[in-house]
């Protein structure tokens, strides 16, 4: 029996494969990440890269012990010995906030702005743009409780798929709180639940004690009945006068960037380490579950991972394949393959080792492949054009003697004579 990637997976394919997609062509992917670094660097953000894999308790502490991530989701890295276990990271930014702190980056200029992109790890039910291991483009900013850098957090998300040329998106914006509010807001929702204990879903129970604010975002079909059957009072509601002035700050600068918002009183991050402001974007084209991407401010979270002062900060991600998903429902093509600039073939066995020279010492200059045994020259231009080569060098005897090379462009026919010697600097004019 064949062996086929494991469930939930995807392999990234390269340029000119059969039934290729956006989400699964490796060229889409290095594509978006490239905007996404263009627009994040271009507003100082700096590249971090953390390891694939953690301490499982840094996962639960940062990620939340109530949450169906890790009660559910996550994939445990076997380990050797009384180590208490590494967990493959569902999420990016509990990692970058540990190697914050580990690593001494307080003392870099704040707000440090940081950036990062690659495969996260989940063990839920495989549909259409969430997968076992999916892929994210994660920003975060440690140093600063300013609303301006959460409305700038904010913009450069939606920066970023602007560049990408994404249109159909809207920001669904909204605020838990501080600690305080939040705890007015559990109390408010224990008194209204706990009547209904025996219609909650089993999940919902535990989180009534746990968390309540999780069963507003409970994935139970019987929960959201109960939900608008009660008509339930948004965290909004019970946004102290600090929390509730800075709220109305980040509306006030993304109105007057330009930055399209929706009001979402739904938007809840239950875990303590979570701070007002807190946002979701959203395309219908991927589906039911059409949010992109989200992002919100933890000023509690350096705490929880062991630091002895409050670090404040605000991130956000976005999954990758959702991404290109959305760009796919609005009628994007895959980015225009870029074949080599020259395609060298021999017309005799005997010269295949002098294409090869000429192609390697090409490389200094461009893009360059050759034919690994002798061609005529139909299938010669044949396998160049399935390659996707611009121009096509035919070397016979005649050409090696005479130190030249017969060229022909593939894309408009031009054919024309080239002293090898002049390789170079018609490489770099044409490249």
């Amino acid at each position: 029996m064949a062996i086929n990637r494991p469930k939930g997976t995807e392999d990234h394919l390269p340029a000119l494969s059969p039934k290729l997609t956006l989400d699964v062509s490796a060229q889409a992917h290095g594509w978006l990440v490239e905007k996404a670094r263009r627009v994040l660097e271009r507003a100082g953000a700096q590249r971090i890269d953390t390891p694939l894999f953690e301490e499982a308790d840094l996962v639960k502490r940062g990620v939340g012990g109530s949450t169906d991530i890790v009660r559910k989701e996550m994939f445990t890295v076997y380990y050797f010995g009384d180590h208490g276990g590494y967990i493959l990271r569902p999420e990016g930014t509990a990692a970058i906030v540990r190697a914050y702190l580990q690593n001494g980056l307080k003392q870099l200029p704040a707000p440090l702005k940081l950036w990062t992109h690659g495969p996260m790890f989940r063990a839920e039910r495989q549909q259409r743009g969430r997968l076992r291991q999916f892929h994210q483009v994660d920003y975060e900013v440690l140093g600063s409780t300013d609303a301006l850098v959460d409305a700038e957090a904010i913009a450069l998300m939606v920066g970023v798929v602007r560049e990408l040329g994404l249109t159909g998106v809207r920001v669904k914006l909204g605020s838990i709180g501080d600690p305080e509010d939040r705890e007015r807001y559990n109390t408010y929702l224990r008194e209204l639940f706990t009547p209904q204990l025996e219609r909650l879903s089993d999940d919902s129970k535990d989180r009534l004690t746990r968390n309540p604010m999780r069963i507003l975002d409970s994935k139970s079909a019987g929960d959201q009945e109960l939900l608008a059957e009660l008509g339930v009072r948004p965290m909004l509601d019970f946004l102290g006068e600090e929390a509730g002035a800075h709220f109305r700050a980040v509306q006030a600068y993304l109105t007057e960037w330009g930055v399209e918002y929706d009001i979402d009183p739904s938007i809840v991050r239950g875990l303590d380490y979570y701070r007002r402001t807190a946002w979701e974007l959203h395309h219908e084209g991927v589906g039911a579950k059409s949010a992109l991407g989200g992002g919100g401010r933890y000023d509690g979270l350096a705490q929880e991972l062991g630091s002895k002062e409050t670090i404040p900060g605000i991130g956000w991600a976005f999954g990758v394949e959702r991404l290109l998903l959305a760009l796919e429902a609005e009628g994007m093509a895959l980015p225009e393959i870029a074949g080599p600039l020259l395609y060298v073939a021999a017309l005799d066995e005997v010269n295949v080792p002098h294409a090869a020279r000429t192609a390697m010492s090409a490389r200094a200059h461009a893009r360059a492949e050759f034919a690994y045994r002798a061609m005529k020259p139909a299938a010669a231009f044949r396998d160049a054009e399935r390659r996707g080569a611009h121009w096509v060098a035919l070397l016979g005897t005649d050409e090696v003697t005479q130190g030249t090379l017969s060229l022909k462009n593939i894309r408009t026919g031009e054919q024309r004579s080239l002293a090898a010697a002049d390789l170079a600097t018609f490489l770099q004019e044409h490249a």
